[in-house]
Protein backbone atom coordinates (compact mmCIF):
# COMPACT_ATOMS: atom_id res chain seq x y z
CA UNK A 1 0.00 0.00 0.00
CA UNK A 2 1.56 3.06 -1.46
CA UNK A 3 -1.17 5.81 0.11
CA UNK A 4 0.44 8.15 2.59
CA UNK A 5 -0.50 7.54 6.27
CA UNK A 6 -1.83 11.61 7.02
CA UNK A 7 -1.42 12.44 11.10
CA UNK A 8 -3.35 14.62 13.09
CA UNK A 9 -1.02 15.72 15.99
CA UNK A 10 -2.99 17.41 19.20
CA UNK A 11 -0.36 18.23 21.67
CA UNK A 12 2.98 20.27 20.54
CA UNK A 13 4.79 19.92 23.80
CA UNK A 14 8.21 18.04 23.96
CA UNK A 15 6.85 14.63 23.21
CA UNK A 16 4.47 16.18 20.22
CA UNK A 17 6.91 18.46 18.70
CA UNK A 18 9.43 14.94 18.74
CA UNK A 19 7.05 13.44 16.87
CA UNK A 20 7.37 16.41 14.07
CA UNK A 21 11.21 15.82 14.06
CA UNK A 22 10.88 12.46 13.46
CA UNK A 23 9.30 12.63 10.39
CA UNK A 24 10.92 15.43 9.26
CA UNK A 25 14.39 13.78 9.83
CA UNK A 26 13.73 10.18 9.04
CA UNK A 27 10.81 10.67 6.15
CA UNK A 28 12.52 8.42 3.82
CA UNK A 29 13.11 5.58 6.49
CA UNK A 30 9.77 5.44 7.71
CA UNK A 31 8.53 4.87 4.38
CA UNK A 32 10.96 2.52 3.96
CA UNK A 33 10.09 0.05 7.32
CA UNK A 34 6.41 0.90 7.02
CA UNK A 35 5.85 0.25 3.20
CA UNK A 36 3.99 3.82 2.51
CA UNK A 37 5.00 7.36 3.05
CA UNK A 38 3.59 8.61 7.11
CA UNK A 39 2.98 12.31 6.62
CA UNK A 40 1.41 15.17 8.75
CA UNK A 41 -1.89 16.41 7.77
CA UNK A 42 -2.18 18.80 10.31
CA UNK A 43 -1.31 20.09 14.19
CA UNK A 44 -3.61 21.29 17.01
CA UNK A 45 -1.84 22.92 20.60
CA UNK A 46 -3.02 25.87 22.91
CA UNK A 47 -0.69 28.27 21.74
CA UNK A 48 -0.10 28.80 17.43
CA UNK A 49 2.84 31.26 17.56
CA UNK A 50 5.14 29.62 20.24
CA UNK A 51 8.92 28.41 18.98
CA UNK A 52 8.77 24.71 19.80
CA UNK A 53 12.46 23.99 17.44
CA UNK A 54 10.65 23.02 14.30
CA UNK A 55 8.99 24.23 11.31
CA UNK A 56 5.14 23.52 11.24
CA UNK A 57 4.22 26.04 8.13
CA UNK A 58 3.72 23.05 5.94
CA UNK A 59 0.99 21.56 7.79
CA UNK A 60 -2.93 22.58 8.54
CA UNK A 61 -3.85 24.36 12.24
CA UNK A 62 -6.74 23.40 14.29
CA UNK A 63 -7.47 25.09 17.35
CA UNK A 64 -9.74 22.95 18.74
CA UNK A 65 -8.40 19.51 18.59
CA UNK A 66 -12.19 17.67 18.56
CA UNK A 67 -11.97 19.65 15.31
CA UNK A 68 -8.49 18.08 14.17
CA UNK A 69 -9.87 14.24 14.96
CA UNK A 70 -12.77 14.79 12.48
CA UNK A 71 -10.65 16.21 9.77
CA UNK A 72 -11.44 14.14 6.47
CA UNK A 73 -7.22 14.17 4.94
CA UNK A 74 -6.52 12.76 8.85
CA UNK A 75 -6.32 8.27 9.25
CA UNK A 76 -4.61 8.42 12.64
CA UNK A 77 -5.36 10.59 15.61
CA UNK A 78 -2.32 11.21 17.63
CA UNK A 79 -3.10 12.68 21.20
CA UNK A 80 -0.18 13.79 22.86
CA UNK A 81 -2.04 16.71 25.15
CA UNK A 82 -2.24 14.48 28.59
CA UNK A 83 -5.47 14.99 31.22
CA UNK A 84 -7.46 11.76 31.99
CA UNK A 85 -10.39 13.92 30.60
CA UNK A 86 -11.75 16.97 28.97
CA UNK A 87 -10.12 17.61 25.68
CA UNK A 88 -8.11 14.57 25.31
CA UNK A 89 -11.42 12.31 26.29
CA UNK A 90 -13.26 14.26 24.05
CA UNK A 91 -11.04 14.28 21.11
CA UNK A 92 -10.29 10.71 21.44
CA UNK A 93 -13.79 9.97 21.32
CA UNK A 94 -14.30 11.94 18.44
CA UNK A 95 -11.58 10.62 16.69
CA UNK A 96 -13.07 7.08 17.14
CA UNK A 97 -16.54 8.04 16.06
CA UNK A 98 -15.06 9.32 12.82
CA UNK A 99 -13.54 6.42 12.17
CA UNK A 100 -9.99 7.21 13.22
CA UNK A 101 -7.05 4.92 14.42
CA UNK A 102 -5.48 6.60 17.57
CA UNK A 103 -2.31 6.92 19.10
CA UNK A 104 -1.73 8.37 22.48
CA UNK A 105 1.19 8.62 25.42
CA UNK A 106 -1.95 9.68 28.17
CA UNK A 107 -1.46 6.91 30.39
CA UNK A 108 -4.00 9.05 32.99
CA UNK A 109 -6.70 8.69 30.39
CA UNK A 110 -6.44 4.70 29.74
CA UNK A 111 -6.14 4.11 33.13
CA UNK A 112 -9.56 6.02 33.94
CA UNK A 113 -11.61 5.49 30.89
CA UNK A 114 -9.63 2.71 29.04
CA UNK A 115 -12.13 -0.26 28.97
CA UNK A 116 -14.50 2.66 27.92
CA UNK A 117 -12.48 3.74 24.84
CA UNK A 118 -11.16 0.37 23.84
CA UNK A 119 -14.70 -0.79 23.26
CA UNK A 120 -15.69 1.93 21.24
CA UNK A 121 -12.47 1.50 19.61
CA UNK A 122 -13.46 -1.75 18.68
CA UNK A 123 -17.00 -1.44 17.90
CA UNK A 124 -15.67 0.56 14.74
CA UNK A 125 -13.09 -1.30 13.92
CA UNK A 126 -10.47 1.20 14.84
CA UNK A 127 -7.85 0.30 16.91
CA UNK A 128 -5.78 2.42 20.03
CA UNK A 129 -2.43 2.46 20.55
CA UNK A 130 -0.20 3.20 23.63
CA UNK A 131 3.27 2.02 23.69
CA UNK A 132 4.61 5.85 24.76
CA UNK A 133 1.83 6.00 27.71
CA UNK A 134 3.90 3.32 29.85
CA UNK A 135 7.71 3.62 30.40
CA UNK A 136 9.14 5.89 27.93
CA UNK A 137 10.92 4.27 25.29
CA UNK A 138 10.88 0.96 26.57
CA UNK A 139 8.83 -0.95 24.36
CA UNK A 140 6.67 -3.21 27.39
CA UNK A 141 3.45 -2.76 26.07
CA UNK A 142 4.03 -4.52 22.67
CA UNK A 143 6.26 -7.01 24.70
CA UNK A 144 3.35 -8.30 26.47
CA UNK A 145 0.69 -7.99 24.11
CA UNK A 146 3.23 -9.46 21.18
CA UNK A 147 5.73 -10.78 22.24
CA UNK A 148 4.96 -12.49 25.28
CA UNK A 149 1.50 -13.32 23.81
CA UNK A 150 2.09 -17.09 24.11
CA UNK A 151 2.85 -16.97 27.56
CA UNK A 152 0.83 -16.78 31.15
CA UNK A 153 1.92 -13.76 33.09
CA UNK A 154 2.68 -14.45 36.18
CA UNK A 155 4.27 -10.91 37.45
CA UNK A 156 4.36 -7.53 36.40
CA UNK A 157 7.41 -5.56 38.19
CA UNK A 158 9.28 -2.54 38.04
CA UNK A 159 10.18 1.32 38.38
CA UNK A 160 8.19 3.38 36.60
CA UNK A 161 8.58 6.24 37.41
CA UNK A 162 11.86 8.19 36.17
CA UNK A 163 11.47 11.23 38.86
CA UNK A 164 11.04 9.17 41.88
CA UNK A 165 14.17 6.91 41.07
CA UNK A 166 15.99 10.39 40.36
CA UNK A 167 15.31 11.55 43.88
CA UNK A 168 16.03 8.56 45.56
CA UNK A 169 19.39 8.01 44.30
CA UNK A 170 20.16 11.34 44.36
CA UNK A 171 19.58 11.53 48.12
CA UNK A 172 21.81 8.24 48.31
CA UNK A 173 24.77 9.80 46.72
CA UNK A 174 24.66 13.65 47.64
CA UNK A 175 23.85 12.23 51.43
CA UNK A 176 20.62 15.14 50.91
CA UNK A 177 17.50 15.51 52.68
CA UNK A 178 14.38 14.45 50.17
CA UNK A 179 13.22 18.01 50.53
CA UNK A 180 16.26 19.42 49.38
CA UNK A 181 15.93 16.86 46.38
CA UNK A 182 12.32 17.74 45.86
CA UNK A 183 13.54 21.13 45.21
CA UNK A 184 16.19 20.71 42.59
CA UNK A 185 14.20 18.15 40.55
CA UNK A 186 11.29 20.95 40.08
CA UNK A 187 13.62 23.40 39.52
CA UNK A 188 15.02 20.90 36.80
CA UNK A 189 11.68 20.30 35.08
CA UNK A 190 11.52 16.77 36.29
CA UNK A 191 7.78 17.38 38.09
CA UNK A 192 4.75 17.15 36.96
CA UNK A 193 2.43 20.41 37.36
CA UNK A 194 1.00 18.68 40.03
CA UNK A 195 4.26 16.80 42.01
CA UNK A 196 1.85 14.42 43.34
CA UNK A 197 1.67 12.85 40.43
CA UNK A 198 4.77 11.68 40.85
CA UNK A 199 5.80 11.43 44.28
CA UNK A 200 2.78 10.25 45.39
CA UNK A 201 2.78 6.97 43.01
CA UNK A 202 0.19 7.87 41.00
CA UNK A 203 1.48 8.58 37.75
CA UNK A 204 3.82 5.04 38.14
CA UNK A 205 0.43 3.48 39.14
CA UNK A 206 -1.42 4.34 36.40
CA UNK A 207 1.19 2.89 34.05
CA UNK A 208 1.12 -0.62 35.92
CA UNK A 209 -2.59 -0.45 35.87
CA UNK A 210 -2.47 -0.89 32.24
CA UNK A 211 0.23 -3.65 32.07
CA UNK A 212 -2.04 -4.89 34.24
CA UNK A 213 -4.69 -5.54 32.01
CA UNK A 214 -2.82 -6.93 29.30
CA UNK A 215 -1.05 -9.34 31.48
CA UNK A 216 -3.99 -10.61 32.92
CA UNK A 217 -6.66 -10.04 30.79
CA UNK A 218 -8.29 -7.41 33.49
CA UNK A 219 -10.08 -4.86 32.67
CA UNK A 220 -7.94 -1.81 33.93
CA UNK A 221 -8.93 -0.94 37.76
CA UNK A 222 -6.38 1.56 38.78
CA UNK A 223 -8.89 2.22 41.79
CA UNK A 224 -8.74 -0.54 43.12
CA UNK A 225 -4.01 -0.25 43.51
CA UNK A 226 -2.66 0.00 46.76
CA UNK A 227 -0.82 3.55 46.01
CA UNK A 228 1.74 5.03 48.48
CA UNK A 229 4.34 7.84 47.86
CA UNK A 230 7.89 8.52 48.91
CA UNK A 231 7.32 11.72 50.72
CA UNK A 232 7.88 10.05 54.24
CA UNK A 233 11.44 8.49 52.80
CA UNK A 234 14.06 10.08 54.43
CA UNK A 235 17.78 10.15 54.16
CA UNK A 236 18.32 7.97 57.34
CA UNK A 237 16.32 5.12 56.29
CA UNK A 238 18.20 5.31 52.56
CA UNK A 239 21.45 5.19 54.60
CA UNK A 240 19.69 2.66 57.09
CA UNK A 241 18.72 0.58 53.75
CA UNK A 242 22.51 0.82 52.49
CA UNK A 243 23.42 -0.47 55.60
CA UNK A 244 21.83 -3.75 55.04
CA UNK A 245 22.51 -4.14 51.56
CA UNK A 246 19.61 -2.57 49.97
CA UNK A 247 18.57 0.33 48.16
CA UNK A 248 14.94 2.08 48.24
CA UNK A 249 12.78 2.09 45.21
CA UNK A 250 9.27 3.12 44.45
CA UNK A 251 8.38 0.07 43.23
CA UNK A 252 5.36 -1.61 41.53
CA UNK A 253 3.76 -5.05 41.34
CA UNK A 254 0.67 -6.59 40.16
CA UNK A 255 0.14 -10.60 40.38
CA UNK A 256 -3.36 -12.89 39.53
CA UNK A 257 -3.74 -14.53 42.94
CA UNK A 258 -6.86 -16.79 43.90
CA UNK A 259 -8.83 -13.87 45.79
CA UNK A 260 -8.30 -11.40 43.45
CA UNK A 261 -5.36 -9.21 41.07
CA UNK A 262 -2.95 -7.88 43.56
CA UNK A 263 -1.68 -4.18 42.57
CA UNK A 264 0.52 -2.19 44.57
CA UNK A 265 2.72 0.67 43.57
CA UNK A 266 4.98 1.28 46.92
CA UNK A 267 8.49 2.19 48.40
CA UNK A 268 10.31 -1.49 48.85
CA UNK A 269 13.71 -2.37 49.96
CA UNK A 270 15.54 -4.26 46.82
CA UNK A 271 18.82 -5.81 46.84
CA UNK A 272 21.50 -3.35 45.95
CA UNK A 273 22.84 -5.94 43.54
CA UNK A 274 19.62 -6.78 42.03
CA UNK A 275 18.58 -5.13 38.74
CA UNK A 276 16.64 -2.80 40.46
CA UNK A 277 18.84 -2.04 43.35
CA UNK A 278 21.43 -1.22 40.43
CA UNK A 279 18.69 1.15 38.54
CA UNK A 280 20.40 4.88 38.71
CA UNK A 281 18.52 8.41 38.15
CA UNK A 282 15.01 8.73 35.78
CA UNK A 283 15.58 5.23 34.22
CA UNK A 284 12.93 3.02 34.21
CA UNK A 285 13.04 -0.90 34.66
CA UNK A 286 10.45 -3.87 34.05
CA UNK A 287 10.42 -7.14 35.01
CA UNK A 288 8.16 -9.39 33.30
CA UNK A 289 7.56 -13.02 34.36
CA UNK A 290 5.87 -15.42 32.34
CA UNK A 291 5.43 -19.72 32.71
CA UNK A 292 7.42 -20.15 29.03
CA UNK A 293 9.58 -17.44 29.04
CA UNK A 294 11.02 -17.30 32.56
CA UNK A 295 11.54 -13.80 33.17
CA UNK A 296 13.07 -11.05 30.95
CA UNK A 297 14.28 -7.68 31.95
CA UNK A 298 13.63 -4.17 29.71
CA UNK A 299 15.61 -0.84 31.33
CA UNK A 300 15.74 2.03 28.96
CA UNK A 301 15.08 5.68 29.27
CA UNK A 302 10.91 6.45 30.53
CA UNK A 303 10.58 10.11 30.03
CA UNK A 304 11.61 12.55 27.76
CA UNK A 305 10.96 13.84 24.25
CA UNK A 306 13.93 11.18 22.46
CA UNK A 307 12.05 8.36 23.35
CA UNK A 308 8.79 8.96 24.50
CA UNK A 309 8.45 10.14 20.74
CA UNK A 310 10.18 6.90 19.65
CA UNK A 311 7.27 4.88 20.82
CA UNK A 312 4.49 7.03 19.42
CA UNK A 313 6.53 6.34 16.32
CA UNK A 314 6.50 2.69 17.09
CA UNK A 315 2.91 2.83 17.09
CA UNK A 316 2.56 5.19 14.20
CA UNK A 317 4.46 2.47 12.02
CA UNK A 318 2.53 -0.38 13.03
CA UNK A 319 -0.75 1.22 12.13
CA UNK A 320 1.23 1.70 8.87
CA UNK A 321 2.04 -1.69 8.24
CA UNK A 322 -1.41 -2.59 8.75
CA UNK A 323 -0.65 -4.28 12.22
CA UNK A 324 -4.33 -4.45 14.24
CA UNK A 325 -3.77 -5.49 18.03
CA UNK A 326 -6.78 -5.28 20.26
CA UNK A 327 -5.90 -2.37 22.87
CA UNK A 328 -4.84 -4.53 25.64
CA UNK A 329 -4.12 -7.75 23.68
CA UNK A 330 -7.26 -9.53 23.43
CA UNK A 331 -10.99 -8.22 22.71
CA UNK A 332 -11.82 -5.23 25.01
CA UNK A 333 -15.08 -7.37 25.72
CA UNK A 334 -13.39 -10.13 26.82
CA UNK A 335 -11.34 -9.01 29.36
CA UNK A 336 -12.43 -9.86 32.87
CA UNK A 337 -13.35 -7.98 36.03
CA UNK A 338 -10.72 -9.17 38.76
CA UNK A 339 -11.48 -7.83 42.42
CA UNK A 340 -8.73 -5.82 43.99
CA UNK A 341 -6.73 -8.20 46.23
CA UNK A 342 -4.51 -6.70 48.82
CA UNK A 343 -1.17 -8.58 49.10
CA UNK A 344 -0.89 -11.51 51.39
CA UNK A 345 2.66 -12.51 50.13
CA UNK A 346 4.96 -12.81 53.46
CA UNK A 347 7.68 -10.76 53.50
CA UNK A 348 10.06 -8.61 55.40
CA UNK A 349 9.63 -5.50 57.11
CA UNK A 350 11.56 -2.28 57.64
CA UNK A 351 9.76 -0.13 60.46
CA UNK A 352 11.39 3.11 61.59
CA UNK A 353 10.01 5.08 64.24
CA UNK A 354 10.36 7.62 66.90
CA UNK A 355 10.27 6.59 70.60
CA UNK A 356 9.62 8.39 73.96
CA UNK A 357 13.54 8.41 75.25
CA UNK A 358 12.61 6.31 79.11
CA UNK A 359 12.86 2.97 80.31
CA UNK A 360 10.82 0.38 78.63
CA UNK A 361 9.86 1.77 75.67
CA UNK A 362 11.48 -0.73 73.32
CA UNK A 363 9.99 -4.00 75.52
CA UNK A 364 6.55 -1.83 74.85
CA UNK A 365 7.32 -2.03 71.27
CA UNK A 366 8.36 -5.54 71.47
CA UNK A 367 5.39 -6.42 73.02
CA UNK A 368 3.15 -5.31 70.31
CA UNK A 369 4.99 -6.30 67.55
CA UNK A 370 4.64 -10.12 69.86
CA UNK A 371 0.87 -9.80 70.12
CA UNK A 372 0.40 -9.18 66.50
CA UNK A 373 2.86 -13.12 65.65
CA UNK A 374 5.45 -10.58 64.47
CA UNK A 375 8.86 -11.72 65.02
CA UNK A 376 12.07 -9.01 65.09
CA UNK A 377 15.06 -10.08 63.35
CA UNK A 378 16.81 -6.73 64.72
CA UNK A 379 16.30 -3.91 66.23
CA UNK A 380 18.61 -1.11 66.71
CA UNK A 381 18.82 2.01 68.48
CA UNK A 382 20.43 5.24 67.27
CA UNK A 383 22.51 7.80 68.80
CA UNK A 384 20.28 10.87 69.30
CA UNK A 385 20.12 14.91 70.90
CA UNK A 386 16.36 15.07 70.93
CA UNK A 387 13.51 14.29 73.91
CA UNK A 388 12.47 11.00 71.56
CA UNK A 389 14.94 8.19 70.00
CA UNK A 390 14.93 6.95 66.47
CA UNK A 391 14.84 3.05 66.46
CA UNK A 392 14.80 0.77 63.36
CA UNK A 393 13.14 -2.31 63.42
CA UNK A 394 13.40 -5.18 60.71
CA UNK A 395 11.15 -8.08 61.35
CA UNK A 396 11.24 -11.69 60.10
CA UNK A 397 8.38 -12.84 57.08
CA UNK A 398 5.20 -11.46 58.19
CA UNK A 399 2.01 -10.44 56.49
CA UNK A 400 0.83 -6.95 55.83
CA UNK A 401 -2.30 -7.24 57.75
CA UNK A 402 -0.25 -8.25 61.08
CA UNK A 403 1.71 -5.55 60.19
CA UNK A 404 -1.02 -3.04 60.49
CA UNK A 405 -2.47 -4.74 63.41
CA UNK A 406 0.88 -4.32 65.35
CA UNK A 407 0.98 -0.09 63.80
CA UNK A 408 -2.64 -0.01 65.54
CA UNK A 409 -1.64 -1.46 68.65
CA UNK A 410 1.49 1.27 68.68
CA UNK A 411 -0.57 3.88 68.89
CA UNK A 412 -1.85 2.77 72.50
CA UNK A 413 1.71 1.89 74.10
CA UNK A 414 1.92 5.60 74.82
CA UNK A 415 5.73 5.63 73.07
CA UNK A 416 5.65 5.89 69.46
CA UNK A 417 5.66 9.46 68.28
CA UNK A 418 4.23 9.90 65.37
CA UNK A 419 3.11 7.54 62.72
CA UNK A 420 6.08 4.77 62.09
CA UNK A 421 7.06 4.39 58.65
CA UNK A 422 6.92 1.13 57.27
CA UNK A 423 8.64 -0.26 54.18
CA UNK A 424 8.51 -3.80 52.14
CA UNK A 425 11.69 -5.62 51.87
CA UNK A 426 10.95 -7.56 48.35
CA UNK A 427 12.72 -10.41 47.61
CA UNK A 428 13.26 -10.76 43.72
Amino acid sequence: MNTPLRLGIAGLGTVGAGVVKIIARHGGLLTQRSGRPVEIAAVSARTRDKDRGVDLSPYGWEDDPVALAQRDDVNVFVELMGGSDGPAKAATEAAISAGKDVVTANKAMLALHGQALAEAAETAGRVIRFEAAVAGGIPVVKALTEGLAGNRVTRVMGVMNGTCNYILTRMEHAGLPYDTVFDEANKLGYLEADPMLDVGGIDAGHKLALLAAIAFGTQVNFHGMELEGIERISIDDIRHAADMGFRIKLLGVAQMTGRGLEQRMTPCLVPATSPLGRLENATNMVLLEGDAVGQIILRGAGAGEGPTASAVMSDILDIARGTRVPTFGQPARTLTTAPAARVSTAAPYYLRMELEDRPGALAKVAMVLGDAGISINRMRQYRHARTTAPVLVVTHKTTRDALDHARKGFAGTGVVVGEPVAIRIEDI
